[in-house]
């Protein structure tokens, strides 16, 4: 019997979708994805009725929903979550939260075997959202807490060797510490986080357990608080 995952993000200037079919050990992913700058409204769901469509399946078949929780966009990562909820909510199925970091770290992995990964995401203001990754075997092991910090500030465990950075925020690559870019053998900015990794993740989380009520999945801003600066 074929079980049904739906993952959606809009946590980035992209947009995406997919719906994975998991049927004893086999596996089967179709996605969608688009640079899509403010019309993530206009293109989620349209993506995921095409997914649907393409699978020849209606939401009813659905057994679990995931969405990028973050960190990144705080306008998109709303509007993932409100789709995301509101299906979850309606088809009375469980949902995942993934981290948008873990999904970028899994794409780098799984597209070009890295395997010691910075992850790290324009924040704007100066900082990056931002965490280390270990990967093997289709996993993305965290290293250290996924933060907000300026690049400078972003840090190397001490014991790995031959780091890659990879996502848009190493489009600031000359503010990040010289012993840092010295630890690197190549970045990559033009990466974003994508739906498919997120559906692979979440159905590895449903199946252990890992689903949640609707109402109990949150996005995961790491700046909670915008200061602002009053002139002196």
């Amino acid at each position: 019997m074929s079980s049904y995952l739906l993952a959606l993000d809009a946590s980035s200037s992209a947009c995406s979708a997919a719906l994975i079919r998991a049927e004893g050990e086999h596996r089967e992913c179709l996605a969608r994805f688009e640079h899509t700058p403010r019309a993530h409204t206009q293109r989620l769901m349209p993506m995921v009725d095409e997914v649907l469509t393409e699978a020849g399946i209606t939401p009813q078949a659905l057994d679990g929903v995931a969405y990028g929780q973050g960190p990144g966009s705080f306008t998109g990562l709303r509007i993932a979550a409100g789709a995301a909820q509101g299906l979850a909510f309606g088809l009375d199925c469980p949902l995942v939260g993934v981290s948008t970091l873990e999904a970028l770290a899994l794409q780098a992995h799984r597209r070009y075997h890295f395997r010691h990964i910075v992850t790290a995401l324009d924040a704007r203001m100066g900082e990056v959202y931002t965490a280390v990754w270990h990967c093997q075997d289709d996993v993305a092991k965290r290293l250290d807490s996924e933060v907000v910090v300026a690049p400078q500030h972003v840090t190397l465990p001490a014991f790995e060797p031959d780091w890659v950075g990879v996502g848009s925020g190493f489009t600031l690559w000359e503010q990040f510490d010289d012993l840092l870019k010295a630890s690197m053998t190549q970045h990559l900015d033009d990466l974003e986080p994508r739906a498919e990794e997120m559906a692979w993740i979440g159905l590895r989380a449903l199946q252990n357990g890992g689903g949640k009520a609707p109402i109990e999945v949150q996005p995961v801003y790491l700046r909670n608080d915008v200061a602002w600066k009053k002139p002196a």
